[in-house]
């Protein structure tokens, strides 16, 4: 049997993800574009996967998309899965020990229970941008700076300042009255992270925090909410680098598992 090259794809609400792997181990190329499902996000990260493989289309022995919009790839895709179980799939091979997955969106924040590399149970908060990348997206903006740079500046806070709204529209109201008094921006972003973290952590409860705990997702990415989560946690939380790519990564395990199935019954 030869090589198999599958093709994971998530399309997320705000970002489309790509990874190819090979003979379901080895990561031969990966793409991020910044734009989600009804855009021309998912065509064109898989257009810049393929083309950092120096791969085409044909080349690929199958493909999975999953994600917020993966109904959108019904031509483009082999088949399609929940993000559930490809969240979970991406974290247990990329943390072969976890028992906890808790994974922050643009749109959603989903709690996963992990019992080897199998998930049992799961939260999901997909009804309220609270807690989510988009309730950062609003709050970097209301404070006028980067999402990116709300890790770096929250870390530097000295004065604890409490946001108390976990709806995103009082919480940017209370975010503007704090800045009408003068709080200092990088305490009120650290007060954000602590809201983010509480709002996370009621939900996590609800199916019990086993060690070890893998956060995935782009708002890993923010080391002021993973800190503030492990204060709230009273545990560590591993991240990884592919941290965004995670529910790729998955779907490209899934469709490794479908390919080589496939390879063994015509063989």
């Amino acid at each position: 049997m030869g090589d198999i090259y599958t093709l994971g794809i998530d399309v997320g609400s705000t970002a489309s993800k790509c990874i190819i792997l090979k003979n379901g181990e080895e990561i031969v190329a990966k793409s991020l574009v910044d734009v989600g499902a009804g855009t021309s996000g998912p065509q064109r990260a898989i257009e810049n996967v393929l083309a950092r493989a120096g791969m085409e289309e044909h080349d690929i022995d199958y493909t999975l998309a999953t994600g917020y919009g993966r109904n959108s790839l019904m031509g483009l895709a082999d088949k399609q899965m929940s993000e559930l179980s490809c969240h979970a799939r991406g974290a247990y091979f990329l943390f072969p020990q976890v028992h906890t997955v808790i994974d922050i969106g643009g749109q959603d924040v989903k709690v996963m229970r992990i019992e080897n590399g199998a998930m049992t149970n799961f939260q999901m908060n997909d009804k309220c941008a609270a807690g989510t990348g988009r309730f950062l997206d609003v709050m970097a903006r209301v404070l006028e700076v980067n999402v990116d740079e709300l890790g770096e500046l929250g870390a530097q806070s000295q004065k604890r300042v409490e946001i108390s709204s976990t709806c995103t529209v009082f919480a940017e109201s209370e975010v503007i009255s704090q800045l009408a008094n003068g709080t200092d921006r990088k305490d009120i972003i650290a007060g954000i992270h602590r809201s983010v973290a509480h709002r996370v952590t009621g939900l996590a409860r609800r199916i019990g925090v086993q060690d070890q705990v893998v956060m995935t997702g782009g708002v890993a990415q923010n080391q002021g909410i993973v800190g503030a989560l492990q204060d709230e946690l009273g545990c560590k939380i591993q991240t990884s680098p592919l941290t965004q790519y995670n529910g790729a990564l998955g779907a490209s395990l899934f469709a490794y598992q479908i390919a080589k199935k496939k390879a063994a019954a015509k063989a």
